[in-house]
């Protein structure tokens, strides 16, 4: 006959979980009703990015060692966490400007700019600025950003892989400061244009080309809500963090993080 182990002999759901510590780290600072939305919603996210993160290391491990499979499974799943991360900002925009600003003041400084999760994201997808690790109060955060930002990006092994296929990546695309800003090349151009010519030949790398472009995609539809969401919000004033909000929020759509895969489709 089977055995069931005693329930009371393990964790129970709520301290697998840590859901005492986990629904204890709300405090809202205002009376404000909507400043526990406010709260949860960024939280929410702040955990759906360590989930981002910790599959799209996993995916450039991957890449790495050309196993291409697991790979497009983690950024297959990134895509639908960004999915969840994209409608959060319909939840947040129930918040109305008088309701804001009845809790602002109590925010002082704080903004999501200094997310330090979210700028490793942004490192690891390539957008290399090490300016935006002098932002961040904790050593422990700006040592986890500096070490992102001295790694090689998802699209810096991405191209490795492809030279280890035999395409002609220039040699000063693979061997370079990482920390440094990715500069576009007219050759890994032409080497992703291979790769879309004949994409039965170059399977995997073509698919691959595809898991990143969604990627950027998924993570621009994110910025422009976001965008939107502080349009509709705060209108035009600055941002708590200092920034310009939505002029700021507007020039960050404009950065790209693979500029060879969107520039092929030129020529396609």
């Amino acid at each position: 006959m089977e055995q069931r182990s005693d329930p009371r002999s393990g964790p129970t759901y709520g301290s697998y979980l840590h859901l005492d510590a986990l629904l204890a780290c709300q405090h809202p600072l205002s009376d404000t009703h909507d400043e526990m939305l406010f709260i949860v919603i960024h939280q929410a996210s702040e955990l759906w990015m360590k989930l981002c993160l910790h599959e799209l290391e996993g995916a450039r491990e991957a890449i790495i060692a050309d196993r291409f499979d697991p790979a497009f499974k983690m950024f297959s799943r990134v895509a639908r966490v960004q999915t969840q991360l994209i409608q959060s900002w319909d939840v947040l925009a129930t918040i109305t400007p008088a309701d804001y600003s009845a809790m602002r003041l109590h925010l002082g400084g704080s903004s999501g700019f200094q997310s330090h999760q979210y700028r490793a994201l942004e490192f690891l997808m390539g957008n290399k600025n090490a300016a935006m690790i002098e932002v961040q109060a904790a050593p422990d955060a700006r040592a986890m950003l500096r070490d992102a930002l001295a790694r090689p990006s998802l699209y810096d092994e991405a191209l490795r892989a492809m030279a280890r296929a035999g395409l002609p990546i220039p040699q000063d695309h693979l061997h370079r400061d990482f920390a440094a800003p990715y500069a576009a090349s007219a050759a890994v151009e032409a080497c992703w244009q291979t790769v879309y010519a004949d994409p039965d030949r170059w399977w995997d790398l073509y698919e691959l080309a595809e898991k990143l472009v969604d990627l950027e995609y998924r993570f621009q539809l994110w910025r422009f809500g976001h965008l939107k969401t502080v349009e509709r919000v705060i209108g035009f004033k600055r941002g708590t963090g200092g920034t310009a909000g939505v002029p700021y929020l507007a020039k960050v759509i404009d950065q790209i993080f693979f500029p060879e895969l969107l520039t092929v489709r030129l020529s396609l």
